[in-house]
């Protein structure tokens, strides 16, 4: 009896014990340690533009990361201008021709909302930017869970440190539901296109290392990632960078140069590229310049400060 090289590969597939099967999906638990490699070193174009003045074009942000000797660009997808076919295009060839991975489009939305509206409106937004980030190549997203917004200011958000409270009514456990819920519904969109998302420990319900993990937990899937930032604690970081690092898909590394836009932290990058080798990170690193120095002095600087610690 011959055999057609699917039915040999067939046949092959089905000999593997389920575990071995298994084993190609990614778990949504902590990974095995693997031998260590270096790291890539990316920048967020939020480095150059920090939500004030006039916005910093990508494509600038693609030739200095270049010049620099950055690996990669993550797109603040707040500083794109459009999202039309040309300028899409227009990027995905300038990264290219400066030999430059783009890695993550950061976006923002919130499903922090007992309206299903709005909490809808979200996730379809989510879903228009997983398909943008397939256009432009990217393979990831990075997604906050949301906040209450009982306090409206974040500067006054950063005084409480990240300590909202939930709406009249409600409690986090509501929350939590309306997150993984959300989450789920944009989890055909991502398979279909290829792009992962990427919770990240920011302000609001992720706030606490722990909900990040509960969040990626519950949602079990291979499609949602862990994005460990290394300056969103409001207290001693290195714990919750530790808890966080066998989760890690990408890691986002603030630095301060000038003093920071909302707070200053003296960050050890030596120690984290140590906690991150010890369980086994091996992704990309993503700059996030968030100091009131000017980029084109605080990102070189930034640059060899993660050069050095991750070497």
């Amino acid at each position: 009896m011959s055999l057609t090289r699917r039915s040999f590969l067939g046949a092959g597939l089905a000999a593997l014990p389920l575990s071995s099967v298994a084993a190609h999906a990614q778990s949504p638990g902590p990974r095995p340690v693997p031998k260590a490699r270096p790291v890539k070193l990316a920048v967020s174009s939020y480095s150059y533009w920090h939500f004030r003045g006039e916005r910093t074009p990508i494509e600038h942000v693609i030739d200095d990361a270049a010049r620099v000797g950055f690996d990669g660009v993550e797109i603040l997808h707040r500083q794109m201008p459009e999202e039309g076919a040309a300028y899409v295009n227009g990027l995905k060839q300038r990264a290219f021709r400066a030999g430059v991975d783009l890695v993550m489009l950061s976006i923002h939305q919130d499903f922090v909302t007992p309206d299903l509206a709005e909490r809808q409106k979200d996730i379809d937004h989510t879903k228009r930017c997983l398909e943008l980030a397939a256009r432009l190549g990217i393979p990831s997203i990075r997604l906050n869970s949301g906040r209450w917004n009982t306090i409206a200011s974040f500067d006054d958000l950063m005084k409480v440190k990240g300590e909202e409270p939930p709406i009249a009514g409600f409690t986090d456990n509501n929350a939590f539901d309306w997150v993984i819920e959300s989450i789920n519904a944009c989890l055909p969109t991502a398979q279909k296109e290829g792009v992962a998302m990427m919770i990240e420990n920011h302000w609001g319900l992720t706030t606490k290392v722990e909900n990040v993990i509960r969040i990626h937990k519950a949602v079990n899937s291979p499609w949602l990632g862990v994005n460990l930032d290394t300056g969103n604690y409001p207290e001693d970081p290195y714990p919750g960078i530790t808890t966080l690092a066998p989760y890690a898909s990408i890691v986002q590394a603030k630095t301060y140069y000038g003093g920071g836009e909302w707070y200053t932290l003296d960050l050890d990058y030596t120690r984290i590229a140590g906690i991150l080798r010890t369980a086994g990170f091996s992704g990309w690193v993503s700059l996030e310049m968030e100091g009131k120095e000017d980029p084109a002095t605080a990102v070189p600087k930034s640059y060899a400060l993660l050069r050095d610690a991750f070497a």
